[in-house]
């Protein structure tokens, strides 16, 4: 799940500042999930913004709207009803969302109304935790399905390094250490034997430092 957490309100405040007429668009997946930017939030960042204008002597016109996803075209076309209605568009999508929305309306600003953070899990109500860097290789599966990319601060594939005491990171006494998850894990499973394993040089290539990546089926594409 992509993660993000609303932006301050003065920052988007800055944003829709030379508008009158904003089309606040939320996101019926991920961050409605981590309760960042579904039609709850929507609602609650419309009052907010309208509010905050009125105190200025301004009526902001806000309407809402909540797709089913922002980063898939067919549901972004949805928008094309209300787009001429609104001088700007404020996204509460992740990253994805925004790009696909002014990717679409390219005659329309818009502006990101959160930050989006992390792939991750739900640990417990109302606290998600990164698990995922989408590295294009991944290693779940010599792991013991504890990703070391992700979980160790140094991205160690041989762990773990001297800095970690008692099972913790040495960044802080509230991290774990990665290697010592999957110690655990692969003792617990039976699996020790894994961990004497070298694992080799990771394969970067699949990650950000080719730029932009894509996949294309060709069983789908058209």
């Amino acid at each position: 799940m992509i993660t993000a957490e609303r932006k301050p309100l003065e920052e988007i405040i800055a944003y829709v500042r030379p508008f009158d007429r904003i089309l606040l668009v939320g996101c019926n997946e991920c961050v409605t999930v981590c309760a960042a930017g579904g039609r709850k939030e929507v609602g609650i960042l419309s009052s907010a913004l309208q509010m905050a204008f009125l105190k200025q002597g301004k009526n902001l016109q806000v309407k809402e709207h909540t797709l089913e996803r922002q980063c898939d075209p067919e549901y972004v076309e949805e928008l094309s009803s209300m787009i001429d209605g609104a001088d700007a568009v404020l996204s509460m999508a992740c990253g994805c969302g925004v790009q696909e929305v002014a990717r679409r309306y390219r005659d329309k600003p818009v502006f990101p109304a959160v930050n989006t953070t992390f792939m991750g899990a739900s640990e417990r109500q109302g606290v998600w935790a990164e698990r995922c860097q989408g590295c294009g290789d991944c290693l779940l599966g010599i792991t013991g399905g504890i990703c070391p990319i992700a979980r160790c601060s140094k991205q160690l594939l041989n762990g773990p390094c001297g800095g970690s005491t008692h099972g913790k990171c040495e960044i802080s006494p509230d991290v774990d250490c990665a290697w010592q998850l999957i110690w655990d894990r692969l003792k617990a499973l039976g699996l020790e034997n894994r961990y004497e394993e070298i694992i080799p040089a990771k394969d970067w290539r699949t990650g950000r430092g080719g730029g932009p990546r894509k996949i294309i089926r060709e069983d789908l594409a058209e």
